[in-house]
Parts: structure tokens; C-alpha cells; sequence
């Protein structure tokens, strides 16, 4: 149920603001601002939160699954609610959900389950694959992995950009007309699992692929004489990178220099998996994070808010700025100005946590869950 709610007694973050002694107000599924608390109207209901944080619900553009569920295992409605109420749970409240490679197939069933499905918090599907350098293929399987043609990609995502919002490519291996009939169907893409020289990189950075995927992770390497996709990425005006931030797909001192020469255009993804024994992907936990059978390191076990903590605790980045990397900059990246502030009339996702990170209250268009 939609109410008009007062969330007040906190320390309000939005964008690049911080708020205390305020009241954000929500009212009919939306922001309705941010008042002193001697002015919240009357007919508010009033959440006392205790001293706790109160920000955007978080983004996350590339996870698989949760809980015992991965999407691609489990082609379902069942699945996909599952999943979608466990990250709701986490105060994830936008998400993109992710397969990695597969058949052409799986990913023609998960796109018609996607759209039969009312999901409350995806945003669509993120296809990381097939289209990739097997140089780099990591936890994807080599015999999946194809060129990509323009016929490929007509007989898969014509009629379907409602759902497929987002496509991971290894850039140096797409020719640009299926760059630009990507680009024509709204999709955005990411530069990943590739093995591109900075040439390459900077290219394609600057011909329809504005982003990339997991750097550091799965991609040619950052050398003196040569740096790659991770130096084209650090060195171009633009083009934004997500990361890992679990100390294990990335050491926390490359997230520091990371940071200090991507500044805004970096963005903080899971790329969490769940535990899976059957299908292509068969995730083991080891500890903290996923592995393949062999021992290939296959996803995290992270929520996006245990990696804003670690970027607080491990990697020396204000707790502002590490909110911003998991809402307003990937918002910003997806063009949705709707999403991702606390600014008026902007959607009423909103988190709500304590000093150790906690969730503590989650709303979703205005609705506490």
C-alpha cells in the first residue's frame, strides 16, 4: 500500500548532497523533497529511522542470480520472482539480470519468460555473451561462443529490445555494422571478455560502445607497452567501467587506483551468482565467491551493499561516493533521470540502513515491503 511517508531522524544521501535534521518525504510513488523536520506536513506518516542512512535504492546492472536461484539454470516465472524478491530484500530495487553464454536458444526462452513475467524491480536482460574473445572467455564455455553476424543478432533481438537492455561484446571482434544495428535497437554495450588493444578499445569506446564490463577481469591486460582495454578505458573522456569490489576479482588497492583515474565513470556491480549444480554453469561456493567445478572463478558472492561497504572500509572511498557508484552513476549510464536520486518527482525506490550496513527498510515505488 502507497502512503504518504516521512522517513526523518537520519542522514539523508542524495547525489551529492547530504542531509541531516531533514525528512524525505514520498508521497503517491514518488519523491515529494526533502523538508526540515519541523516541516513535515500532517497527513505524512512518519518512519523515525534512528540515526540510520536513508539513500536510492541501489543499481545493479549484472548479477545472474541469488539465493539458490540463477536465472539461466532455471528458465521460470517461479525463478525470476524469486530472484527479484531476494534482491529487493538487499535493497537492490533496479536490476539488470544477467546469462552469460549459452545456446541461442536459452536465451530466446529467458527473453519471452523475462516478458511474461511482472517482475517489480528488473530492468531487462543483460546477455554477457556469445559474442566474445575465447582468449578471455573465463567461466564461459569456448564451443558457445560465436562471431556475431547480422543475421544472428535480427533472428534474436528484432521485436525483443523491450526485454534485452544491455549486451556485453568483445569489441575487437564485432564489425561495426552489428555495432550500429545494436545501437539502433537501444542496447547498451559493454566491452568485455576481449582482448583489445588500446587502439581497438578507444575505437569502439568511440563508435557506439560507451562502457565495459568487469574491468580488469576477463580482458587484455594493462602493460607498459601496451595497456589494453583497462588504459583506453582510464584514458578516455567518456567511457565508464563497473567493477567488482570483493577483494577477490579485484585487489582493493587496483580499485584504488581504479577510482582515482576513472572518478565518476566507475560503477560498482556484483556479478553475483548463486550456488547451482546443474546446467552449463555449476557454481560451488568457496567461501566468498563461486568457482566452476575446475576451479575457475565464476561470480561473487557479494550484494551490492556489502560492496558499498568494502569501498568504505577496503578501498578508502567515501561513503557518498560509494552510494553514488551504485545508483546515480549507473542510472546515469542507462539514461534513467528517474532512478537512482532522491531528487522531486523521481521514483520512490529508497534503501534505508544502519552503521554496519544493515538493511533495514526497503520502498519500491512508494511502497514499503
Amino acid at each position: 500500500m502507497k502512503l504518504k511517508l516521512a522517513y526523518s531522524n537520519g542522514k539523508i544521501f542524495d547525489a551529492y548532497s547530504i542531509h541531516e535534521g531533514k525528512a524525505l518525504l514520498i508521497n503517491n510513488g514518488h519523491i515529494e523533497g526533502i523538508v526540515p523536520e519541523n516541516k513535515i506536513p500532517g497527513d505524512y506518516q512518519i518512519r523515525d529511522v534512528q540515526g540510520a542512512n536513508i539513500c536510492p535504492g541501489l543499481i545493479d546492472l549484472q548479477i545472474y542470480g541469488t539465493g539458490v536461484d540463477i536465472f539461466s539454470s532455471e528458465l521460470t516465472k517461479e525463478s525470476l520472482l524469486r530472484i527479484d524478491q531476494q534482491l529487493l530484500a538487499q535493497g537492490c530495487t533496479s536490476y539488470m539480470l544477467t546469462l552469460a553464454t549459452n545456446t541461442l536458444e536459452v536465451f530466446e526462452e529467458a527473453i519471452r519468460v523475462f516478458r511474461d513475467t511482472k517482475t517489480r524491480a528488473a530492468l531487462g536482460l543483460h546477455l554477457e555473451g556469445p559474442f566474445l574473445n575465447p582468449k578471455k572467455r573465463g567461466a564461459h564455455p569456448a564451443e558457445l561462443i560465436q562471431q556475431a553476424t547480422l543475421p544472428i543478432l535480427k533472428g534474436l533481438l528484432d521485436g525483443n529490445s523491450d526485454v534485452v537492455k544491455m549486451m556485453t561484446i568483445a569489441p575487437e571482434l564485432v564489425e561495426q555494422d552489428c555495432v550500429d544495428y545494436l545501437n539502433e535497437q537501444h542496447i547498451l554495450l559493454s566491452a568485455g571478455h576481449s582482448m583489445a588493444t588500446y587502439s581497438e578499445a578507444t575505437n569502439a569506446f568511440n563508435h557506439g560502445v560507451p562502457t565495459t564490463t568487469h574491468l580488469w577481469n576477463a580482458m587484455s591486460p594493462l602493460q607498459h607497452r601496451e595497456v589494453g582495454l583497462p588504459g583506453a578505458v582510464f584514458n578516455h573522456a567518456t567511457a565508464c567501467a563497473s567493477i567488482i569490489v570483493d577483494g577477490i576479482h579485484v585487489d582493493y588497492e587496483a580499485v584504488k587506483i581504479s577510482k582515482k583515474a576513472m572518478q565518476e565513470r566507475l560503477f560498482l556491480i556484483t556479478d553475483a551468482v548463486a550456488a547451482c549444480q546443474k546446467g552449463i554453469y555449476q557454481h560451488i561456493l568457496n567461501e566468498d565467491h563461486y568457482v566452476l567445478p575446475d576451479g575457475t572463478l565464476s561470480g561473487s558472492a557479494l550484494t551490492l551493499l556489502q560492496a558499498v561497504k568494502n569501498c568504505v572500509e577496503k578501498a578508502d572511498i567515501p561513503l557518498d561516493e560509494s552510494l553514488r557508484m551504485a545508483t546515480l552513476y549507473p542510472s546515469r549510464l542507462i539514461n534513467r533521470e528517474d532512478l537512482g536520486t532522491l531528487e522531486v518527482g523521481t521514483v520512490a525506490n529508497v534503501l534505508v540502513f544502519d552503521e554496519n550496513f544493515k538493511v533495514k527498510t526497503v520502498v519500491l515505488e512508494g511502497e514499503e515491503l
